[in-house]
């Protein structure tokens, strides 16, 4: 699945307000839930699922690139959420740079090839400088989307995983 099908403006969120990596998954998990994405009642399963994952090795990247995810029972299909910190939150990154862009994935734990493939196809997204400094420095999420639909295009990956129409 592409990223421009897994975010919509409801799961975008600039300028996180959160601290540190454990405030920032629970602030993109309650967008996850204030967009209807996931019932409130999964809310602290999702929470401890991706905090699990994070405890046992960071997923902060490098270049202010942070990518946490978790597979789970509970989920059907591929949800997540994109949040900014222009000023940076700490995340354990492979280049101990603070994480300024930051991508919540949940994964139905019964589809592993497809999440190798997503994260995959994220994290070639998210190895352009030009692109990630455009999304950090994005005056609002429409534009956000419309670098996200740009770069996939530009980079020739195509809607092959069956997502979502109008995300």
């Amino acid at each position: 699945m592409l990223l421009g099908e897994i975010v919509h403006p409801g799961v975008i969120k600039l300028n996180l307000e959160a601290e540190n990596k454990y405030e920032a998954i629970e602030e993109l998990v309650d967008l996850l839930v204030d967009a209807h994405e996931v019932p409130l009642s999964l809310r602290n399963h999702l929470v401890e699922s991706v905090v699990e994952r994070e405890k046992s090795m960071s997923t902060g990247m490098d270049h202010g690139v942070a990518l946490p995810h978790a597979s789970s029972e509970k989920v059907d299909e591929i949800i997540g959420a994109l949040g900014v910190a222009p000023e940076g939150i700490p995340f354990e990154t492979l280049d101990g740079q603070p994480a300024r862009l930051i991508i919540l994935l949940i994964m139905p734990r019964r589809n592993f090839q497809g999440h190798v493939r997503t994260l995959a196809g994220i994290a070639h997204l998210l190895a352009n400088p030009g692109f990630r400094e455009s999304v950090i420095n994005a005056p609002d999420v429409k534009t956000i989307l419309r670098l996200i639909e740009n770069a996939e295009q530009k980079e020739g990956l195509f809607k092959e995983y069956g997502g979502r129409s109008g995300a």
